[in-house]
């Protein structure tokens, strides 16, 4: 672009000589004046031929340093501005102005610099300004361009301090100016965006890839209805090609009720979006963490109303003293455990006792009763099932295996289980994984087992009811406890413990345990163990009276009667002992099972067929060691 002295030649030479602006071209390499504008010359006060010649740091006396930084930064920058450059008037009074720089096109150091009046600027109104370009006769699209830059000078330093991004476009779409904060976000240079398509630059394509038509775009769709338009779900694109979500606020620009374009507030909402991401995330955790712990405490209020009455393994005999050596092995490591011996005999004490001495002790040690669960429910009683799996599947439920994550599981009258589920339980403790029923989703577990049964186990898989491989995984450290009627010496202080516990739970004064007591307890084989020594103790404590205990033991078990009943009532009037009842009810209940197939639970099932509730006849089943087929 050449210039002479009094009128710049090209594009800008109408826009330079009827501009309301004063305009100057400088040369800030050679600090001369090249060309000045009629308003500049009127509002400098000097003429105009005087201007085009002088030097720049005459206008701004006093002022080299700031000049030189000012112009060496619109040089580079391409565009730059300063209300730190006071220029003088002809008649000594400053001015308070903005300078604008902008470096010509064909030029590296030649500079276009606008001083706009400051004081004007606020007495202005927008519609006065447009009066004043329409009278100008200047065309529409720099009437709008000349709008628009007073938009961004009235507002330079709320668009340089706003952490949000803010761009104008006008109605066709062009990008009129871009603050810092959008340039930082975008990766853009304002330079590279002012000018062009704002859409086809940053807005072009949705989050998935897919193409972001104008017609469907918020942005434009301000100036052509008028209307507001807020958006927190689309994304915009950095210069380097990677998006990033926005929220963003479409503004319409009117000028006497003609819509010429639109403003644009935007904000990056990564890091909202990641919070949200993580508040989701902790929250299911939390929902999770609240059903395990939901299901954690329904399990310990069962076992609270379903406890032992004692707290601790009690007895000095030789055989008990064996098993608490046992114990104390096994408890430090995580080998899995196997306790035999007969019902009744503490197995379930043995298993708590290993849980509380291991490094598990502070998660829960949960049991399950393998002889109380129908043969339908065991893979979701094991492993949990998601909602709809199977008809009554209401909701997600979590195993047994998944609620003792971290603790013990103690599996009760292992040898219950079913031989089609058997495999599954092998699974789950070599590999250390399961799926919920009807979940494809596997869930890894960190369980210690512990199992216990009446059975003879290595019986059961010479006759093929109990797979090998299980058994060799599960007989890791057996454990055989033994019964009550081998190790006398620990009949007295369990009996007293009993002795003690029923006289709290009853609320009655504790009776004294006579040394006769004690002998006849020890004469007394226990075929059902501690647990039946419990029931006798508590039924002697209901019978007692003024302190003295009345033990109800069944006579022929004591040997104290050998020869025929003394009682004046034929034999076959006598009622049944308690020997005689339970081998009766013994062989009510294998009838029953034979009738049925052995199944206990549901219509036509033996619980049905006695007339009893099903865990009410599977208790019994498991005190008389009944074995169903």
């Amino acid at each position: 672009m050449t210039i002479s002295r009094n009128r710049p030649v090209g594009d800008l030479g109408v826009v330079f000589e009827e501009a309301p602006e004063p305009m100057l071209v400088i040369d800030p390499a050679e600090n001369r004046i090249l060309a000045a504008n009629p308003t500049a010359a009127r509002i400098l006060g000097i003429p105009r031929d005087d201007l085009c010649g002088s030097r720049p740091s005459d206008l701004f006396p006093g002022q080299l340093a700031a000049l030189t930084v000012f112009t060496q930064a619109a040089l580079a920058k391409g565009r730059w501005w300063t209300q730190a450059l006071v220029p003088r008037h002809a008649e000594g009074k400053t001015l308070r102005v903005e300078t604008e720089g902008y470096r010509l096109s064909g030029s590296s150091q030649r500079l276009l610099l606008t001083l706009i009046d400051l004081e004007e600027r606020q007495r202005r109104q927008v519609d006065g300004e447009a009066d004043a370009y329409m009278r100008a006769g200047l065309p529409e699209w720099q009437r709008m361009e000349r709008i628009f830059r007073d938009i961004e000078r009235g507002n330079q330093l709320i668009l340089r301090a706003a952490g949000e991004g803010i761009y104008g476009v006008n109605a066709e779409g062009i990008t009129t100016f871009v603050n810092p904060a959008a340039e930082r976000m975008l990766g853009w240079k304002a330079s590279d965006l002012v000018g062009k398509d704002m859409h086809a630059s940053v807005h072009h394509t949705h989050a998935d890839g897919s193409h972001y038509p104008h017609r469907h775009c918020p942005i434009y769709a301000a100036f052509r209805d008028g209307v507001v338009h807020k958006v927190d779900d689309e994304v915009f694109w950095r210069a380097d090609g990677t998006a990033f979500p926005v929220e963003y606020t479409s503004t319409p620009i009117r000028d006497r009720g003609q819509l010429l374009g639109a403003v644009i507030v935007f904000r990056d909402i990564s890091q909202r979006r990641e919070d949200e991401a993580k508040l989701r995330s902790a929250l299911a955790e939390v929902g999770l963490l609240r059903e395990r712990l939901e299901q954690e405490n329904a399990y310990l209020k069962e076992e609270i109303r379903a406890a032992r009455h004692h707290e601790g393994i009690i007895g000095a005999s030789p055989a008990t003293e064996a098993t608490l050596r046992q114990v104390d092995l096994v408890a430090g490591t995580d080998a899995t455990v196997l306790i035999t011996g007969k019902s009744g005999t503490g197995k379930e004490l043995i298993a708590r006792a290993i849980h509380e001495a291991s490094r598990r002790s502070g998660r829960p040690l949960i049991r399950v009763n393998c002889a109380a669960i129908p043969r339908d429910l065991f893979e979701s009683e094991f492993f949990g099932h998601a909602k709809g799996a199977f008809t009554g599947a209401i909701r997600d439920r979590i195993g047994r295996f998944e609620l003792a994550d971290g603790g013990t599981l103690f599996l009760d009258e292992v040898g219950e289980i079913p031989v089609d589920l058997q495999s599954k339980l092998l699974r789950v403790l070599q590999e250390r994984v399961f799926e919920r029923i009807g979940e494809a989703k596997t869930r890894a577990v960190d369980v210690r087992l512990v199992t216990a049964t009446n059975r003879d186990l290595g019986a059961e898989v010479r006759r093929g009811r109990f797979r090998e491989d299980l058994y060799f995984r599960l007989n890791v450290f057996p454990i055989q406890v033994r019964p009550l009627r081998e190790r006398p010496e620990d009949i007295a202080p369990i009996a007293q413990h009993f002795l003690q516990a029923a006289a709290r739970r009853l609320r009655v004064p504790e009776p004294r345990l006579t040394e006769g007591d004690v002998r006849r307890l020890c004469r007394y084989p226990w075929p059902g163990n501690v647990r039946e020594l419990e029931n006798a103790i508590e039924r002697a404590v209901i019978l007692s009276t003024r302190g003295r205990l009345r033990l109800d033991l069944p006579e022929t078990e004591t040997g104290l009667r050998t020869g025929p009943v003394a009682t004046g009532v034929a034999p076959a009037a006598r009622p049944p002992n308690e020997n005689e009842r339970r081998a009766r009810d013994r062989a009510e209940i294998e009838a029953a099972l034979a009738l049925t197939g052995g199944r206990v639970f549901g219509p036509g099932g033996a619980a049905e067929l006695l007339g009893v509730k099903p865990t009410t006849l599977a208790s019994r089943i498991k005190a008389h060691g009944i074995v169903r087929s």
